[in-house]
């Protein structure tokens, strides 16, 4: 069964111009709240020895259990306490420039809907238990909190001077899909991993993907994958290399990517920093499935092409 669309890629705009709603609390059902307890049970009791100290300790300072789906007053109450932020609803994506301001004025903005029983897995779009379970408890960590807010500001500015994929490839490869040098070894803190039961794992302990110290401008160059997992990951030293990059000026920075070949999701170059050389082994299978899924689609076209000739007609 087609999933349903939500917000932006639904084709709909609430009637606020800023696309914040009405989260709607009172009216989660039951079956809702189940979907919640499971992904958020079986996410928790993945995560630890996996996630990163910081989003152990904001999990646990916020007001977030398993027998409901959180609400986003409690939440922005705690976090405005904490780090100035709140947590405002959305119906599902919003424009670019909506989303900029939200961030740029310490706004969160939340898809309001919960995923289908049978979506756990893979869901296109981010929805509630992606946007709080794997995004708000890192907003408790100061300097997570500053990076995210000077990000929704530079994307602004980065619309004006027509280079946000550059931009967006830092917010993706960190706030998403980001990794982390602590005492134990490599901790996750990107929300598109910790939100994911199957992904979470394959970033630490899968041979396939690299993992690399993440430095600007490589990871601006770099293409990444939104239909299946990463074929890289970068890391960085501690969360307070995010704000280093928040004190320089990008205009110059993305005048020299452009005029630079971009690198492709699974590029190991020289001069990188690696943790990891990874094997490559799933994306190469994976691709290897298409190749032969096209082979056997363009067989199955040749031959409902074919004439139906003498004895091959049905009677």
């Amino acid at each position: 069964m087609q999933a349903p669309k939500h917000g932006l890629a639904a084709g709909e705009q609430p009637d606020s111009p800023d696309w914040t709603i009405d989260q709607g609390w009172a009216r989660y059902t039951a079956a809702e709240h189940a979907t919640w307890k499971t992904l958020f049970e079986r996410q928790t009791r993945l995560l630890p020895g996996r996630a990163c100290d910081e989003f152990v300790q904001g999990m646990r300072e916020l007001p977030i259990g398993a027998t409901q789906i959180p609400d986003f007053r409690a939440l922005s109450e705690v976090l405005m306490r904490r780090t100035g932020w709140q947590v405002v609803a959305v119906p599902g994506l919003v424009p670019d420039e909506v989303f900029f301001e939200h961030l740029a004025h310490r706004r969160f903005p939340a898809g309001n809907f919960i995923r289908r029983p049978e979506q756990l897995d893979y869901l296109e779009e981010p929805d509630v238990f992606h946007d709080v379970f794997g995004h708000v408890p890192m907003l408790m960590n100061p300097a997570i909190a500053d990076f995210i807010q000077a990000y929704g500001q530079g994307g602004l500015r980065a619309q004006q001077l027509g280079h946000l994929k550059h931009l967006a490839r830092l917010y993706w490869y960190t706030i998403e899909f980001g990794l982390l040098q602590q005492r134990g070894g490599l901790r996750l803190f990107g929300a598109g991993i910790a939100s994911s039961f199957t992904e979470s794992k394959f970033c630490l302990a899968d041979a396939s993907p690299n993992r690399i110290g993440l430095t600007l401008e490589r990871v601006m160059r770099t293409n990444y994958r939104i239909d299946d997992f990463q074929e890289t990951y970068f890391v960085i030293r501690d969360l307070d290399a995010l704000l280093e990059f928040t004190r320089i000026d990008f205009a110059p920075l993305y005048e020299r990517v452009q005029a630079l070949p971009e690198f492709q999701p699974g590029d190991v170059r020289e001069g990188d920093v690696v943790f990891t050389r990874g094997s490559g082994a799933y994306h190469a299978a994976k691709r290897a499935e298409e190749r032969a899924e096209e082979r056997a689609e363009v067989r199955a076209n040749e031959r409902a092409a074919e004439p139906v000739g003498p004895g091959r007609g049905t009677a």
